[in-house]
C-alpha cells in the first residue's frame, strides 16, 4: 500500500478498483467493533456494494455520532448488494480467546453474504482462516493459483489492511453495521442487567463500569478472561467470604452449644 493512500482521512474505493481491475466481481469489505470491552459480544460485519458506487459520509464509525451512524447504517442496508452480521458471545470470547473470536464473527459475517464475495477487504491485519469461512459439512480445499498480489482460490481472496475503515469505503461500511449493531445489543442488555450503565459506555472500561463492577461484582455478559472483570470477580468472592463468616462462627457456635 503506498504511503499516499495509508495517509488519507477519507475512505476511498481505490482499494476496490484495484480489485477489479484483477478480476475480482464481488468484493466485501470486513471489520468488527467490540474486542476491547469488559462486557458483550463481539461483533463483525461484511459489506458488498455495486461497482461504482460511494457515500462521501461513509467513514471510520469511530469518528460519526451515533445519530449519523444509524442513518448511515440504513442507507449501507438499503443499498448494497449484500451484507451480513457475525456475532459472538462472551461466553464464547472466554473460551478460544478475543482473537479467535473476532475472526470466527468476521468468518459468520462472510458466510450470511449472497452473493458470495470473491475478496475479502479487511480491517487489521489479520486473515480469517479458511476454517471460519467454510460451510460446516461443505469443507473445501483452498486452490492458491499465482495471479499477481491478488491470489485466486476455492474460497474468497483476502487481503488485511491495516487501519482499513481509515481509506476503505466497504470496510469503513462494514464498520458502521458494526457499531449500530452492537449498540443496540448494548442498550438491550442494559435493560436486562441495570446499574451497569451498558447503554452508556456499551461495556468498555469506562469509570463508571469499573465503579459499577466494584458495586455489582460482574454480570452474566461479563468476559472472565479480561484481567479488569477476572479480578473484580475475585474481589467479589473475598468480599462475600468475609460477610460470611459472622454467620458462619455463629452456626459453629450454635452447634457446640447443642452438642
Amino acid at each position: 500500500m503506498s504511503e499516499e493512500i495509508a495517509s488519507r482521512a477519507e475512505p476511498t474505493t481505490q482499494l476496490e478498483d484495484e480489485g477489479y481491475l484483477e478480476g475480482f466481481k464481488r468484493i466485501a469489505g470486513l471489520d468488527e467493533v467490540g474486542r476491547g470491552p469488559w462486557a458483550g459480544p463481539v461483533v463483525a460485519a461484511a459489506v458488498i456494494f455495486p461497482r461504482g458506487l460511494i457515500h462521501s459520509e461513509i467513514r471510520d464509525s469511530k469518528l460519526l455520532a451515533a445519530r449519523r451512524r444509524e442513518e448511515l447504517s440504513v442507507w449501507i442496508k438499503e443499498r448494497a448488494v449484500a451484507w451480513g452480521l457475525g456475532i459472538v458471545g462472551p461466553e464464547e470470547i472466554d473460551r478460544i480467546n478475543i482473537l479467535q473470536a473476532t475472526l470466527s464473527a468476521m468468518g459468520a459475517a462472510v458466510k450470511q453474504l449472497k452473493p458470495s464475495p470473491d475478496l475479502l477487504l479487511i480491517d487489521g491485519t489479520h486473515v480469517v482462516p479458511l476454517g471460519y469461512l467454510e460451510a460446516a459439512g461443505n469443507r473445501q480445499q483452498a486452490v492458491v493459483g499465482a495471479t499477481g498480489r491478488w491470489p485466486l482460490q476455492s474460497l474468497p481472496a483476502q487481503r488485511a489492511i491495516k487501519k482499513g475503515d481509515r481509506i476503505c469505503h466497504a470496510i469503513a461500511a462494514a464498520s458502521i453495521i458494526a457499531k449500530v449493531a452492537r449498540d443496540e445489543m448494548m442498550a438491550e442488555y442494559d435493560k436486562q442487567y441495570p446499574g451497569y450503565g451498558f447503554a452508556q459506555h456499551k461495556g468498555y472500561g469506562a469509570p463508571a463500569h469499573e465503579e459499577a463492577l466494584r458495586r455489582l461484582g460482574p454480570s452474566p455478559i461479563h468476559r472472565r478472561s479480561f484481567r479488569p472483570v477476572r479480578e473484580w470477580e475475585k474481589a467479589a468472592v473475598s468480599k462475600e467470604a468475609v460477610s460470611d463468616q459472622p454467620t458462619l462462627t455463629l452456626a459453629r457456635s450454635v452447634r457446640e452449644r447443642v452438642g
